[in-house]
């Protein structure tokens, strides 16, 4: 496995995982590390970072609190996003959850064959963080993980019960027989816009990564989300214990509005901290008064307090 320098720069390098093709052609993920000198004789310790949906990894200051604590980092940009999407592909689209678990499982091998690994910690968001808990329960049994992080965790549609359960079958039908169709449902670009220095927020990315518009949303990866919403629902198996962070409150506008800066724009945080205890038996819940949708991009004080929660938990199970 070769790293290269990685689009971030020093100290952080990419290594491209090539995977089994599917209808669309090659297929490849990408792995970012930052790796951390590691004790002679104690646990050596790594974490594995997930992205959301239209998103890929640029949080360095998320890398650099881990690293802090003697966490080697590492960031998966998932096949057909961020670095490892390519020309010929749909961007984001999957058909099946489950393909996922390709570069996952091939990540974890480098981290802790080759790279010598032997505490793992998974960090999810949003739908990084709905696709690391279902991998997760799916590995449950087989040591590979020992701890999940998972920052507002896409568990559920925005929408209330009724309409999900009403229209679950139509979508399931949909993206049976037309996996590629593109669905009128852009993202919000108030949310992108609340977070990039170029319009309302103090972030830097790359656009073109990371759209305001986001892409166009598939029947087909539509249909496999909420499969797994469903999966949750039904409840979980991950045996190990697990960190939830949510927002305190959502927030759904059309237009610019305060409170992008402090609240969730994106899923309703009640639904997922309601969730949370059907992941597992050790699941810790704890709401962040002001946390954005991701919470680690939310405002300066608000991020104190996500990681004091975070060092309090990893104290606890580490």
């Amino acid at each position: 496995m070769e790293f290269r320098t990685d689009i971030l720069g020093a100290p952080y390098e990419a290594a491209d995982l090539p995977l089994r093709p599917d209808d669309e052609g090659p297929v490849g993920a990408t792995l970012v590390r930052r790796l951390t000198p590691q004790p002679e004789g104690g646990p050596r310790r790594a974490v594995l970072y997930l992205h959301g949906y239209v998103d890929y990894f640029f949080q360095t200051h998320l890398a650099d609190h881990y690293a802090a604590l003697g966490y080697s980092f590492y960031a998966l940009d998932l096949r057909k996003y961020g670095r490892s999407l390519r020309p010929h592909q749909s961007p984001n689209f999957i058909r099946d959850l489950t393909a996922y678990d390709e570069e996952l499982d091939e990540a974890v091998r480098i981290i802790r064959e080759q790279d010598g690994h032997t505490e793992l910690l998974v960090n999810g968001h949003s739908t990084g963080g709905l696709i690391a808990a279902l991998w997760a329960s799916r590995r449950a049994g087989r040591g590979v993980v020992d701890g999940l992080v998972l920052n507002s965790p896409f568990l559920a549609m925005p929408t209330n019960p009724a309409v999900r359960t009403l229209g679950a079958p139509a979508v399931g039908a949909l993206g049976r027989l037309a996996a590629t169709r593109k669905l009128p449902a852009p993202l919000n670009p108030h949310y992108v816009h609340s977070l990039h220095r170029d319009h309302r927020g103090s972030w830097d990315f790359d656009l073109t990564l990371k759209p305001a518009e986001g892409f166009p949303m598939y029947a087909g990866w539509l249909a496999a989300i909420q499969h797994g919403h469903r999966q949750v629902r039904r409840g979980l198996h991950i045996d190990c214990p697990v960190l939830l962070m949510a927002s305190t409150g959502s927030i759904s506008t059309n237009k610019w509005h305060p409170d992008l800066h402090r609240r969730d724009a994106v899923l309703r945080a009640d639904d997922i901290a309601a969730l949370g205890p059907r992941l597992g038996p050790q699941v810790t819940i704890v709401r962040i008064e002001g946390g954005m949708h991701d919470l680690v991009l939310s405002a300066p004080e608000v991020r104190t307090q996500v990681f004091v929660e975070l060092d309090r938990w990893l104290k606890a199970y580490q």
